[in-house]
């Protein structure tokens, strides 16, 4: 088990809300990854980045006897990074991330805070997921869930203003 990699760089170990600041070291290293890189990079780290991490916390959770450790921020991160990789799903220079018009910074604060609102919230299939579904997957599965609906709901919401600002 790989402690420094399940709690992000030890980011789960915050005493409080460790999720939210799991989910706030992830943001700006996804938005480093759109800036560097761009959108199916960081989809497919993710993906491997999940993969490995339902196989880590398998292993934890056989060691411990403890399902779902909040300190486990793994789960926060590759929901983060699949909200991201949704929208914005840009890749912009360094130089015009402060540009509000190429919608990046907002697309990424606006992912940061409906996956928060998902995760925590746990409507629909997200919340039976985490109520009915054990182990790594389980874990893993209602955050990247969640950094779905987290991504298109975003990207929705930008696409809409875009079109509300070609009315006016």
């Amino acid at each position: 088990m790989n402690w420094f990699f399940i709690t992000v760089g030890f980011s789960g170990l915050f005493p409080k809300a460790p999720g939210t600041m799991g989910t706030l070291v992830s943001l700006p290293l996804g938005m480093l990854v759109l800036i560097y890189f761009d959108a199916q990079t960081l989809f497919l780290a993710t993906a491997l980045i999940s993969i490995i991490a339902i196989r880590e916390i398998n292993k934890y959770e056989l060691k411990s006897n403890i399902h779902d450790d909040k300190r486990i921020v793994i789960d926060e991160l590759a929901g983060m990074w699949f909200a991201l990789s949704v929208a914005p799903a840009i890749t912009i220079p360094l130089s015009d991330i402060g540009m509000l018009e190429n919608g990046f910074l907002i697309q990424s604060i606006l992912s940061f805070a409906l996956f928060r609102y998902f995760d925590i919230a746990k409507p629909s299939i997200i919340g039976r997921i985490d109520r009915e579904v054990k182990g790594g997957l389980g874990v893993m599965g209602d955050d990247i869930i969640a950094g779905f609906a987290a991504g298109i709901t975003s990207a929705l919401i930008w696409q809409g203003w875009l079109e509300l600002q070609k009315l006016i």
